[in-house]
């Protein structure tokens, strides 16, 4: 998964406001403690991420 489609799922399911404030801010235990801005400094591929972040904020099936 490209960056660029992976910042437009997260516009598309927290709105352009949150999505930025969520990678930024919000700590998840499924990327070992980093906010989803650290995973990918990190090295993480972007469609782990974003799997993550399905699983840990309940994203429907229809975004994912």
């Amino acid at each position: 998964m490209r960056l660029t489609v992976f910042r437009q799922r997260m516009t598309d399911h927290f709105g352009a406001g949150y999505a930025d404030s969520f990678a930024r801010d919000h700590v998840m235990t499924e990327l070992g403690g980093r906010t989803v801005n650290e995973a990918l400094d990190a090295g993480w591929e972007a469609k782990d991420v974003w799997r993550a972040v399905c699983h840990a904020m309940d994203v429907p099936a229809h975004r994912r």
